[in-house]
């Protein structure tokens, strides 16, 4: 079985809110060896600003990918890359969550059926109550990790090829080895834009209803407010 080590890094934590990729690497495993001339690595530009706290992560700035691709330059490749085989990845809703989301951006074929294994849900099936984070994982499993000063895609994509060997069962064929891959939309479930404003069912909501005895214990709780506040709350201005 052929198998794809997937990692990204991005300018934040929500694809929904405007973050975007920056970095993805990938490395393949085939008959549970790894083979490092199969690899897909690429900076990317993200159209927009990378903030400060984020580059002290992973080290990659506006400068260094002011000059690289854009995702839609090289979304193409990358699923040739990936086509036929199972992700795996450490944390797939967040990775997944970006990649199906810029494919939707871009108007390519979705990856939603995608056989997808997640690492951190199998560590937290067999490590409960243990950190299962990447690190972690490689400190358990003795994979060095000591050039690791930042996080980094290609990487951290390498590591989890080994921990992901470990946790399976070793280098050697198992029949204890295998875990069940899932659809990737089990992750991520980025839905085709649409021009319509409808709400469609699925969107709608019951209406919240509030107690009175918490609408009057509301009530009450901003009137103190207002009044330890010599009157200076904005709500009373404003209504």
């Amino acid at each position: 079985m052929r198998f794809i080590m997937l990692d990204t890094e991005t300018t934040g934590l929500s694809p929904a809110n405007g973050d975007r990729m920056v970095e993805i690497g990938a490395i393949e495993v085939c008959h549970r060896q790894v083979n490092p001339d199969r690899v897909f690595h690429q900076y990317i530009n993200p159209g927009r600003d990378i903030p400060q706290e984020v580059v002290r992560i992973h080290g990659i700035d506006n400068a260094k990918v002011k000059d690289c691709p854009s995702f839609a330059d090289i979304a193409s490749d990358f699923l040739q890359f990936i086509e036929g085989s199972t992700l795996v990845i450490h944390n797939a809703p967040f990775d997944l969550g970006f990649i199906m989301h810029e494919l939707v951006d871009t108007g390519l074929p979705s990856i939603a059926d995608m056989p997808v294994i997640d690492t951190l849900m199998i560590a937290r099936k067999k490590y409960p109550h243990q950190r299962n984070n990447l690190n972690a994982l490689c400190d358990r499993f003795q994979v060095e990790r000591g050039h690791r000063e930042l996080h980094g895609a290609l990487l951290d994509s390498e590591l989890l090829a080994e921990v992901y060997l470990a946790m399976t069962g070793g280098r050697q064929f198992s029949l204890d080895a295998h875990v069940e891959a899932q659809p990737a939309s089990t992750f991520a479930n980025v839905a085709r834009r649409s021009t319509s404003t409808s709400i469609t069912p699925q969107q709608r909501r019951p209406a919240v209803t509030v107690p009175e005895e918490d609408q009057q214990a509301h009530r009450t709780m901003m009137e103190r407010i207002h009044q330890e506040s010599n009157g200076a709350t904005i709500w009373q201005s404003a209504s």
